[in-house]
This record gives C-alpha cells, sequence and structure tokens, in this order.
C-alpha cells in the first residue's frame, strides 16, 4: 500500500493508505478529524466539504490519489491563534444552525467566497451555499450568518473596504 504526504491544517502527516480511498476516510479514521460529517457518500450533500488546494471539494469522493500534494484544510484548522474563523463565529452569532450537521462544510464554502468576494450580495452567498443541503432548512439564516462574518472580516481589518462612491 502507498504512503501518502500530505499537509493537513498546516501540519505534514503521512498516511499508508489505498490511492482510491476516500479523503473523507483518512481525515476521519486516520487523523481524528471528526469535524469533517459523512454525509450521502455521492458528493452531492457536501456535509463532507475540506478546502482542497484553498478550494471546497467533497472529501466523500475524493480519493487519495486526486489529493496528491495539495494542501487540505478541514473546519478544525481554520480557525487560529485560539479564535474562531470570522465566518464560524458569525454562524455562531446569527444561530445559523439547528442540528449542525451540514455547519463545517457551509462554514468552509462560507469561507472561500468571502476570500473572493469580501462584500457579497445575497444572490452571491445563495449561488455559492446553493450545493449544501441543510435538512433542518436554516438557510434565511446561513444567509444572514454569511453577511454577518463579511462585516466582521471587515471590522478586523482582514478585508479593504472600499467607498463606492470614489470609483
Amino acid at each position: 500500500m502507498p504512503v501518502f504526504q500530505l499537509v493537513v491544517n498546516g501540519m505534514a502527516r503521512s498516511v499508508e493508505a489505498e490511492p482510491e480511498r476516500p479523503l473523507l476516510d483518512v481525515l476521519r479514521e486516520e487523523f481524528g478529524l471528526t469535524g469533517t460529517k459523512y454525509g450521502c457518500g455521492e458528493g452531492q450533500c457536501r456535509a463532507c466539504t475540506v478546502l482542497l488546494a484553498g478550494k471546497p471539494a467533497p472529501s466523500c469522493v475524493t480519493t487519495m490519489r486526486m489529493v496528491g500534494a495539495r494542501k487540505v484544510t478541514t473546519i478544525e484548522g481554520l480557525a487560529g491563534g485560539g479564535k474562531l474563523h470570522p465566518v464560524q463565529q458569525a454562524f455562531l452569532n446569527e444561530a445559523a444552525m439547528q442540528c449542525g450537521y451540514c455547519t463545517p462544510g457551509m462554514i468552509l464554502s462560507a469561507s472561500v467566497l468571502l476570500e473572493r468576494e469580501p462584500n457579497p450580495s445575497e444572490a452571491a452567498i445563495v449561488k455559492a451555499m446553493n450545493q449544501h443541503l441543510c435538512r433542518c432548512a436554516g438557510y434565511p439564516r446561513i444567509v444572514a450568518a454569511v453577511q454577518a462574518a463579511a462585516r466582521l472580516r471587515a471590522m478586523a481589518g482582514l478585508v479593504e473596504v472600499r467607498d463606492a462612491n470614489a470609483e
């Protein structure tokens, strides 16, 4: 069995695994990172979303062969310096979860959206979150949480706030 060298949440890791083994299984069973959830097993619900080289990816259908040397970030790796990531904090502040099963994947996707688009419209948020299924139907609070995260990021100086009238 091959040994894969990974960087998971900024830490170099190695694991012996079959090339077709899902990344989700390795994260949960070998590395103990259980924040990434098994949902449908087909990449459709996105409960298993991780960031692969900074882009959202369904880890249940992402094989170890597909990961290669790309960096993996799970929900456990999003926070830093003893503080929650602004999206994590906003989801808490806005009570944007009920059972919480879909929440880690949504938070990771929202963090990527806000990196790309610091002040997204409601339509852009809905489009970015569209692949994520929430059985509790907490979608309005999820949108509110992403909007709140954009404000938190701006207040923390993580993004440049532009004056639309200055252009």
